[in-house]
């Protein structure tokens, strides 16, 4: 089962990483600027890297559900690409709002949508999985090209 799910364990763990770097620079910036918890106001540039890390963390339980699905209920190699790219995506967010609030537009459109394709992909895999019988032979001809590419 392991092989069938190391992809999106990697990416999740990549996504920790990435999590706990967003809130080490929030640590950093507070330093920085003396603003001591539970302050959320202040300097604009710690403003700026505050509302990123939030705004990451709001989104980041949302990523994780749909990357699992996808990966699951559709293909695990499509979702852990998808999931790599909306890293970053979030990773440029992070430091487009970082330099100045408009910076984050581009990235954070992207990595948008990045999580429309995770939920489409979490959608399609689910109807299969409950509409379609399993021995279809048409879905077997949609997942052949799937598996050219290799079973991951």
């Amino acid at each position: 089962m392991r092989n069938q799910i190391d992809l999106l364990a990697t990416v999740t763990v990549l996504g920790v990483l990435e999590q706990a770097y967003f809130a080490l620079q929030v640590i950093y910036a507070r330093r920085k600027y003396k603003i001591s918890p539970p302050e959320t106001t202040g300097h604009p540039e710690f403003e700026r890297i505050f509302r990123a890390q939030v705004n990451c963390s709001e989104y980041f339980p949302i990523f994780i559900s749909l990357l699992w699905v996808a990966g699951i209920f559709f293909h695990q190699g499509v979702a852990a690409v998808c999931g790599l790219l909306y890293l970053y995506t979030r990773f440029k967010y992070f430091q487009g709002y970082t330099v100045a609030a408009q910076g984050r537009l581009g990235p954070l459109y992207a990595s948008a949508r990045l999580l429309w394709l995770l939920l489409g992909l979490a959608v399609a895999g689910l109807l299969a999985h409950f509409l379609l019988p399993r021995s279809s032979a048409w879905m077997a001809a949609l997942a052949w090209p799937l598996q050219l590419l290799g079973a991951w």
